[in-house]
């Protein structure tokens, strides 16, 4: 499976501001001046080799949206943030209007940070294309509707042109979407959220953000190390430091990379992707939260080395 983000921010889009491109220009032609920076080429080699990640690039402001290609004609995707925008104009130029596609769509919950991509998901309002939209929440279907219709939105649900299905899904049962086998687990959330494991062949990625596991309660943290075992890869939410996530934000829904770590290293996952970053949270602040996490890893690490990266608006991993 290949797996694209195109939305990675957690409670509403975060996108840079104008001082802080500026902040990142400023510290780029300092720590270029005098290299002799007179070509592209070379301009783009000193980024690629002298730069943080930070200081030549962004992890972006758009919301939770992320693709998971399982290599047959269908799109598989989780979530309906603001980066589901993004999506859906990259598959209209890869495709073109005219020619119909079908689009799975997995929903972990309906926050307005993982719906507000709807009314701007650009398939839905073409006649042809077919959208099937799943969930274990019982209210899916009521949110996704309600959206789209006055005052909040000009075009009503009503009008859009693709076929629109929406199917409930059942915790705990497999279910074969889009070539992949799918199960659905329930996580600790304000109004409910569901994390999936999808599986195909012998890989697994398991999408598990808005989730909030609770270290004292040593039952349901096996039960989700079960729910990760063995994964290829774990999309995670890490929005939260561990302080912030046992303190003055216990009980919000969210959890954070410490916990992240914990868990694939109990379900002997091999790849962990911090996700849903907050939106208060800057490029150089999410470079310190990934090192922390690095070296975290290797502290406790008992086993098989854990691989750690960023989610970041663009990334692509292959598993």
């Amino acid at each position: 499976m290949q797996i694209t983000f195109w939305g990675t921010r957690g409670s509403l889009p975060s996108p840079l501001n104008g001082q802080s491109v500026r902040r990142k220009l400023v510290n780029a032609l300092v720590k270029g001046a005098g290299k002799n920076l007179d070509t592209p080429e070379k301009a783009e080699a000193f980024c690629e080799k002298e730069l943080s990640f930070a200081e030549g690039g962004t992890y972006g402001g758009n919301t939770s949206c992320v693709q998971v290609d399982t290599g047959g004609p269908d799109y598989l995707i989780c979530d309906l943030g603001s980066g589901a925008r993004e999506f859906a104009l990259s598959a209209l130029g890869k495709h073109g209007p005219a020619q119909p596609q079908t689009y799975h769509i997995l929903m972990s919950h309906v926050h307005w940070d993982h719906i507000m991509g709807f009314p701007f998901f650009v398939p839905a309002f073409i006649p042809g294309n077919k959208i099937r939209i799943y969930s274990c929440h019982a209210k899916f279907e009521q949110a996704i509707r309600w959206q789209s219709h006055e005052p909040c939105f000009p075009v009503e649900f009503s009008a859009l042109g693709a076929s629109i299905e929406f199917i409930t899904l059942e915790p705990g049962k497999q279910y074969e979407i889009a070539g992949a086998t799918v199960t659905g687990m329930l996580q600790l959330h304000g109004n409910d959220s569901y994390g999936y494991r999808i599986e195909k062949g012998d890989k697994t990625v398991v999408y598990t953000t808005d989730a909030e596991y609770k270290t004292g309660n040593r039952a349901t943290m096996e039960a989700s190390a079960a729910f990760f075992h063995d994964a290829d890869l774990v999309i995670f939410d890490a929005m939260y430091s561990f302080a912030e996530s046992i303190s003055v934000k216990e009980d919000w829904g969210h959890s954070s990379n410490i916990l992240g770590v914990e868990l694939s290293q109990m379900a002997k996952a091999k790849k962990l992707v911090l996700f849903h970053h907050e939106p208060v949270n800057d490029d150089e602040r999410i470079d310190v939260i990934l090192a922390e996490t690095i070296r975290f890893e290797e502290i406790t690490r008992s086993g098989d080395p854990l691989k750690i990266c960023t989610a970041y608006d663009g990334l692509t991993i292959d598993v």
